[in-house]
C-alpha cells in the first residue's frame, strides 16, 4: 500500500481535506474546552486559582506565539504531572494546537489515511453509544478528553517533520520520566516537605493519580534511553551518562511496585533485544544492551537493599485478594456487552460497576461494543504493524529509534490488557512517533536533517510497501 506524500497532493481535494481536519481538530478543542468548563462548574476553584489559570492560559499562548518548539517542549515535559483532569500538560497543548491550527502547522495529510479513519470510526462510536449514558456529565467529559486526546496524536504526527523536531520531543519526555522518578524515589527515602504528595504508602506514585501510572510513563522513557546507548543519535550524553538515567528510570519502575509496569519493561526489554540481536552488527549492539541492563539491575539490587524493600518486592509479586474483584469487573464489562450491543457510552463503566474496567479492551468492549473494540483493536495492531515494519526496515523517526519505538508499544499493549490506558498521554505520544516513521519518505537509518524537508525534492511520494 503507498500513500502520497503531504506535500506532493495539490488540488481542491488536498483543500478540502485540511479544511476537514482542522474543523474536526477546532471541534475537538472547542469539546475539550467546554469538558473543562463542566469539570470546573463542578468542582469550582478558589479566585486566585481562577487568575492563576488564566494567566497561564496566556503565558501559554505568548510562548507558543514566539517560542512554538519551546511551547511544545513545555507541554510534553508536562506529561509527568496528571494528577487532574484536564491536567497542566493538556492545557498548554489545547493552546499549542490551537496555535497550529490558525498558522496552518496542523496538516493532517502527514498522518497516514487509515490512522485518521479508524480514530474518526471509534470517535463516531463513542458517540453513537452516547445514547445509553448515565451520567451525561461524566460521558462528555470522558468523551472530550478522548477526542483531544486523539486531536493530540494526530497534531504530533504533523509536528515532528524533522530531526529538530524529534530532539525537543524526545528530551522532554526523558527529562520529565528521569525527574520524576528521581523525585518520587527520593519521596520515599527521604521526608522532605511535601514529600507526600510523590508517593502512595510505600509506593511511588509521582504527580500521578496511581502508581500505576508512573511505572509505565518510565518504561517507554528507558527503552528509548537504551537504544540511544547502543545507537547514539539524537542525544549526544555520555554513555555513563546514559546508564545513569536508565538506571534512575529502572528503579522507579521497580519502586513503583506496579506488577503491570514490570510487565511492560520485561515485553518491552526482550523485543528490544531480539530486534537489536537480529540486526547488521547485532552481536555488539545486543552485548551493549546486555552490558546496561545488568549494570540497571545491580542499581536495582542495590537500591533494595538500601530501603530494605525485598519483603514488600515480594509479596506484590504475588495474587493479590483484590485481582478477584478486578477480573470480576472484566467479566462484567463482557457480560454489558452481550446487553448493550453498542455499549452504554464513554466514562459510564464506573457508573455500573464499582470497580474500574482495569483493561483498555474492556472498557472499549462495554463502553463502545463489540463494534467499537474491533476498530480500537484495529488501530493498536496497525500502529503495532507499522511499527514491527519500521523495525525491520530500520525505519526511525528522525532519529528515534524504531526498535524502541516497537517495544514500548508491545509493552504497552501487554500492560493494557490489565490496566485501562486509554488516556494515558504517553500513549498517544508513542502512537504519533510510530505513524511519523510510518509515513515519512524512507531515508535509511538516523535523523534527517530538517532542512531536507524543506526542499522541493523531498516531497515526493513516500511508498509504504518499498524502501
Amino acid at each position: 500500500m503507498s500513500a502520497a506524500h503531504p506535500a506532493a497532493v495539490h488540488g481542491p481535494a488536498a483543500s478540502a481535506a485540511r479544511s476537514a481536519g482542522r474543523l474536526a481538530a477546532a471541534a475537538g478543542l472547542l469539546l475539550f474546552a467546554v469538558a473543562t468548563g463542566v469539570v470546573l462548574s463542578r468542582h469550582p476553584l478558589p479566585l486566585t486559582l481562577v487568575f492563576a489559570f488564566g494567566f497561564g492560559l496566556l503565558g501559554a499562548l505568548a510562548l507558543a506565539l514566539a517560542r512554538y518548539d519551546a511551547a511544545v517542549a513545555l507541554g510534553v515535559f508536562l506529561l509527568a504531572a496528571v494528577r487532574i483532569e484536564p491536567a497542566p500538560a493538556d492545557l498548554i497543548l489545547f493552546v499549542v494546537i490551537a496555535v497550529a491550527l490558525v498558522t496552518g502547522r496542523f496538516d493532517l495529510r502527514r498522518v497516514p489515511l487509515i490512522v485518521t479513519v479508524l480514530l474518526s470510526v471509534f470517535l463516531a462510536l463513542n458517540m453513537l453509544a452516547s445514547v445509553e449514558l448515565i451520567d451525561v456529565g461524566r460521558g462528555v467529559t470522558f468523551f472530550a478528553i478522548t477526542l483531544y486526546l486523539a486531536v493530540f496524536g494526530l497534531w504530533l504526527t504533523a509536528y515532528v517533520r524533522s530531526a529538530r523536531a524529534a530532539r525537543v520531543v524526545l528530551r522532554a519526555y526523558v527529562a520529565a520520566a528521569v525527574i520524576s522518578a528521581a523525585v518520587a524515589v527520593l519521596a520515599l527515602v527521604v521526608a522532605f516537605p511535601g514529600h507526600d504528595v510523590f508517593v502512595r504508602g510505600p509506593r511511588a506514585q509521582g504527580l500521578f493519580k496511581d502508581p500505576n501510572v508512573l511505572g509505565p510513563f518510565l518504561v517507554p522513557a528507558a527503552l528509548l534511553l537504551l537504544e540511544e546507548t547502543v545507537a547514539p543519535r539524537l542525544l549526544r550524553a555520555r554513555l555513563a551518562t546514559k546508564v545513569a538515567l536508565i538506571s534512575i528510570l529502572t528503579v522507579g519502575i521497580l519502586f513503583s511496585f506496579s506488577r503491570a509496569a514490570w510487565l511492560n519493561l520485561v515485553v518491552g526489554a526482550f523485543v528490544m533485544f531480539c530486534v537489536l540481536a537480529l540486526r547488521r552488527g547485532g552481536g555488539r549492539r545486543a552485548m551493549t544492551f546486555l552490558v546496561t541492563a545488568v549494570s540497571a539491575t545491580a542499581v536495582l539490587f542495590a537500591a533494595l537493599a538500601v530501603t530494605s524493600s525485598f519483603a514488600f518486592l515480594s509479596e506484590r509479586a504475588r495474587f493479590q485478594t483484590y485481582d478477584v474483584q478486578r477480573f470480576g469487573a472484566q467479566l462484567s464489562g463482557i457480560e454489558l456487552a452481550a446487553k448493550y450491543p453498542l455499549g452504554i457510552g464513554p466514562g459510564q463503566f464506573e457508573q455500573i460497576s464499582p470497580i474500574s474496567a482495569h483493561s483498555t479492551y474492556v472498557r472499549a468492549l462495554s463502553e463502545e461494543g463489540v463494534l467499537g473494540l474491533l476498530v480500537l483493536l484495529a488501530l493498536l495492531l496497525l500502529t503495532l504493524g507499522f511499527a514491527g515494519r519500521n523495525a525491520v526496515l530500520g525505519r526511525d523517526t528522525y532519529g528515534i529509534g524504531s526498535a524502541a519505538l516497537l517495544s514500548a508499544w508491545c509493552g504497552l499493549l501487554a500492560n493494557s490488557v490489565f490496566i485501562d490506558t486509554l488516556h494515558w498521554r504517553h500513549l498517544w505520544l508513542l502512537a504519533a512517533l510510530i505513524w511519523v516513521g510510518a509515513a515519512r519518505p524512507f531515508a535509511g537509518p538516523g535523523p534527517v536533517p530538517a532542512r531536507s524537508l524543506s526542499s522541493p525534492r523531498s516531497t515526493r511520494s513516500a511508498s509504504f510497501g518499498r524502501r
